[in-house]
């Protein structure tokens, strides 16, 4: 017997870790009724990390049946839904294939769909706050904390021989385990990428201070750990120094946040330009909702601006 129950409403889950701590509960709606999207709702499905891959081919297997479960985005369980349920989606798309991760499930003439919309959102998010041409004026690095579906995107992005000169001169990634390092090292190779890349065991937050002490001024640090977030913490210590003239991302915006308030201690006297998550979180979803409701929304301009505002009145309430 199913655990899931029938939709009564056209619905978009939400496949996560702590879903109904999520803005999104509340600003879903409000921007339904903005895309004209009647009586769609939203629905949370948590998973502890590294669920049993069964959980996974359950949920997945529940929305490919159910005639108003429209889709969903997914977040944290990417790579291991993807793998969990690979063989269950009639289509795949290139980014998906490429990345090995599934983070929106959309269905469309009787087809389930699997999607990769990290390389478009993390894109996004990064041209929006690194200034043009920053890479090649600096020659700075970027170091991504954390190996999975979204560095995986994020160094696609950076790594892109379209950005010519404008590339980190050097990439790394580090994380806790060695098989998701091995499993980036594999991925990167097979997308041809060109951008030195250093991949590194920290399995302490003292390992990552010791790459972010040796990066070069105006180098970009990232949080995609989900510490802070799904689980308490910081990927660094208390005692790390961050790159003159930096740039800090987090992509989180919601959580106890230590890794934004350690840049935060060190802003004025690093110099740091510090951006949180929520611009990426519009990003995310957006994609997400305009593939399982097959509708046009707008990336930039005043369409995604009053996105952006009415998400902010949204969960301030």
């Amino acid at each position: 017997m199913s655990a899931y129950r029938p939709a009564t409403q056209p619905t978009l889950y939400f496949i996560g870790v702590t879903t109904t701590k999520s803005s999104i509960m509340r600003v879903f709606p409000a921007w339904a009724k903005h895309l004209g999207l009647k009586d769609a709702v939203i629905k949370g499905i948590d998973f502890p990390l590294h669920a049993d891959p069964s959980a996974y081919r359950e949920a997945v297997a529940f929305i490919k049946a159910d005639p108003l479960s429209m889709g969903a985005l997914v977040t944290t369980h990417k790579i291991d839904l993807y793998k969990a349920c690979r063989d269950m989606f009639e289509v795949i798309d290139t980014f998906a294939l490429r990345m090995e991760e599934t983070s929106c499930i959309s269905k469309q003439g009787g087809k389930l769909i699997c999607h990769a919309k990290d390389p478009i959102s993390s894109g996004l998010s990064l041209d929006g706050f690194i200034p043009k041409g920053h890479f090649e004026k600096t020659g700075a690095e970027l170091f991504s904390i954390g190996a999975g579906g979204s560095t995986i995107a994020l160094t696609w992005h950076m790594g892109r021989q379209e950005r010519g000169a404008d590339r980190p001169s050097r990439m790394i990634v580090s994380n806790r385990s060695q098989h998701r390092l091995d499993e980036i090292e594999r991925i990167h190779k097979e997308i041809g990428l060109t951008v030195p890349v250093d991949y590194v065991l920290a399995p302490t937050p003292a390992d990552n201070d010791a790459v972010t002490a040796a990066l070069k001024p105006g180098s970009v640090v990232i949080n995609a750990t989900g510490l802070g977030k799904d689980a308490p913490g910081s990927p660094l210590t208390e005692a790390v120094v961050f790159p003159d003239h930096g740039i800090v991302w987090d992509l989180n915006y919601r959580g106890d946040l230590v890794f934004l308030d350690q840049a935060r201690r060190q802003q004025a006297a690093r110099h740091l330009q510090i951006e949180d998550g929520w611009t990426y979180f519009i990003h995310g979803w957006t994609q997400v909702i305009a593939e399982v409701f097959h509708i046009d929304i707008p990336t930039s301009g005043p369409g995604f601006d009053k996105l952006g505002e009415i998400a902010i009145a949204a969960a301030k309430g």
